[in-house]
């Protein structure tokens, strides 16, 4: 928890309590079901690789209160618990296709009582909801995915209205960016020192 303070200092006391009981419900649940990684699950590594990785978005982009996000490939809630978390006047919806999946992001999401949160057990691109935002964290190649999405947005990109999809990524991006000439990206190394960011990225594709 204290690397999470250190890059979000300005955290109300209900939102590092719920972060802070993540890490217990993850260890407790991944003995019944594998969410996430085991190595990862008991330690310091868990803010790491999944808390803090995933609020990393944060730095880059300030969903605005009412925006609609959907998590796609949700696994056991990342990126959408945390980012819910720090944006509680967002509205989440968490997609995954696996049903014990999505039954372990509800129990959590209820015992933390995160009211934004709601996840449905569907395959992303039979969805019948708009969104502003798309999160996603290594669930497949970026030009599947922006296959899957195609009219999952309730408006176009423009300089008001931000509107389009959030990669959270690590390693040479260039070949799965290279059909997408309008994509950014953002170094994580340039926000954390941690060496566990110093591959990682956040890749964006507005929805031009």
């Amino acid at each position: 928890m204290e690397l999470i303070k250190k890059y979000f200092p300005n955290l109300m006391t209900n939102q590092l309590n719920q972060l802070f009981y993540l890490k217990d419900l993850y260890k407790y649940w991944n003995f019944f079901i594998n969410v996430i990684s085991r190595k990862t699950s008991y330690n310091y590594d868990f803010y790491q690789n999944h808390v803090l990785f995933c609020l990393s978005i944060a730095k880059i982009f300030s969903f605005k209160s009412g925006s609609k996000i959907m998590d796609l490939g949700t696994g056991g809630g990342f990126p959408g618990i945390p980012l819910s978390i720090l944006f509680p006047n967002s509205q989440f919806i968490l997609v995954d296709s696996i049903r014990k999946k999505i039954k372990v992001v509800k129990k959590i999401v209820s015992y933390l009582n995160i009211k934004n949160v709601y996840p449905i057990c569907i395959r992303a691109e039979k969805i019948d909801q708009k969104f502003d935002f798309i999160v996603t964290r290594g669930v497949a190649k970026i030009n599947i995915i922006q296959n899957w999405i195609k009219n999952k947005f309730k408006k176009k990109y423009t300089i008001q209205n931000k509107t389009g999809t959030l990669y959270l990524k690590g390693g040479d991006l260039s070949e799965e960016k290279n059909t997408f000439p309008y994509a950014m990206e953002y170094s994580l190394k340039e926000y954390f020192e941690e060496p566990f960011f110093f591959d990682k990225k956040i890749v964006w594709i507005p929805n031009i």
